[in-house]
């Protein structure tokens, strides 16, 4: 029995290591499984992207291999959008009745409209628009506004931003492969919409995303984000400081960081040695596999010290009941969730999709979580097309 085109949902997470594409048949309330692709990425630099024809292969390429395995048609996809260049703060919008009334959803998405029309610099736009609570004349931390009776009515939001430029070079990249953009969504919000129930994120919940040039974070509290951003390091720095401290080219340093690496010391026998590669003409050399891990574990700890940073920031460091949810290849390194859960004094687990009927077992890794995300928004973005018709501006409320 074909497939009916308008109940396709598919996702593409164009990371700077690997492009990867995801195909979902939805009906009857139920996400189904039907293939994936998996291309080696080409055309970035440190999480920028820097060849759009590239880009643009690997995008086609991936769509390809997950067509060939779903025996589908793809002409348009939710892509996802991270890198170094996003940043988040919060905003609010102000709508004064002047004389009391009841608040109507006209009035709660003029009040959010409101909220994200800031100015920003040069090269910036909004890439989401993430409702957080309402403040009722003058009273805060109302989830719904709609019936109540007020004159004076704020909209607290959280804007995602992203520079234009990428933002641009991304979306040609999906036309120039023959693919329709519906929406662009930051990463680390499709994962955890993938990985992290609603109850989970109501209870407050952190998700790291660690990919090979950027790391995104996303903190939610009470369901509403507080914090997505993205940080300073990333998998490659794992890398290149194995490379730099026992004196190893870059592939070799990555080999034994994924066969011998641990984030944290003694979770592996640290006083055995490791055998490792000299240039061609000498022979190997042994090092203490403590040598290895002190280096991997000085940078895991640095990472979560920032993330931590963060929470402070928004009072949240001793708030995460739930959590927090590794995703990405960075994520697998062995003793990740240990040191989490040492520097953030909270559990640490790795995210994987959920959900999805008939999911293979050889997709179970963080590293696909997030373009299974990006499939589950584009189900969403389907099912909410009749309400995104009647509130086109209110994108960040539906997708909440």
């Amino acid at each position: 029995m074909p497939v009916n085109k308008q109940h396709l949902a598919i996702g593409v997470d164009a990371g700077s290591a690997f492009t990867r594409c995801v195909i979902f048949e939805f009906y009857d309330g139920l996400l189904r499984y039907l293939g994936h692709g998996e291309i080696e990425s080409a055309g970035w630099s440190k999480g920028r992207l820097t060849d759009n024809v590239a880009v643009q292969t690997c995008i086609r390429s991936a769509i390809e291999n997950a067509e060939s395995i779903a025996r589908v048609p793809v002409d348009a996809v939710v892509l996802g959008i991270g890198g170094p260049s996003i940043d988040g703060a919060n905003n609010r919008g102000l709508y004064e009745f002047g004389r009391p009334r009841r608040v109507t959803a006209s009035e709660v998405t003029f009040a959010i409209e409101r909220a994200s029309k800031v100015r920003l610099e040069d090269d910036r736009m909004i890439l989401e628009m993430l409702p957080q609570d309402f403040t009722i004349d003058g009273r805060a931390g109302y989830r719904q506004a709609i019936g109540s009776q007020c004159t004076r009515l704020e909209a607290n939001v959280y804007l995602i931003t992203a520079s234009q430029r990428e933002h641009d070079m991304m979306i040609m990249a999906a036309h120039r492969a023959h693919i329709g953009v519906e929406e662009t969504v930051f990463e680390p919000i499709a994962a955890a919409y993938a990985a992290i129930l609603p109850e989970e994120r109501s209870r407050g919940v952190a998700l790291v995303d660690i990919g090979w040039h950027s790391t995104g974070l996303v903190v939610y509290d009470g369901d509403a984000v507080v914090v997505a951003k993205s940080l300073q390091i990333c998998a490659d720095h794992f890398t290149r400081d194995v490379a730099q401290g026992l004196k190893v080219n870059y592939e070799d340093a990555e080999r034994l960081k994924i066969e011998y690496g641990c984030a944290i010391l003694g979770l592996t026998a640290d006083n055995s040695l490791i055998e490792i590669p000299s240039p061609e003409g000498r022979a190997p050399r042994e090092a203490p596999r403590r040598q290895l891990n002190e280096i991997l574990e000085a940078r895991a700890e640095e990472l979560f010290f920032y993330i931590r940073n963060d929470l402070a920031q928004v009072g949240m460091e001793q708030s995460l009941l739930e959590g927090v949810v590794l995703v990405g290849g960075g994520a697998l390194l062995n003793g990740m969730c240990d040191m989490a859960e040492r520097v953030l004094n909270c559990p640490a687990r790795n995210g994987l999709l959920i959900g999805v009927e008939g999911w293979p077992e050889e997709l179970k890794h963080p590293a696909w979580t997030t373009a299974g995300g990006l499939a589950m928004y584009s189900a969403r973005l389907k099912l909410k097309q009749d309400t995104q018709r009647k509130a086109p501006g209110l994108m960040g409320l539906i997708l909440k």
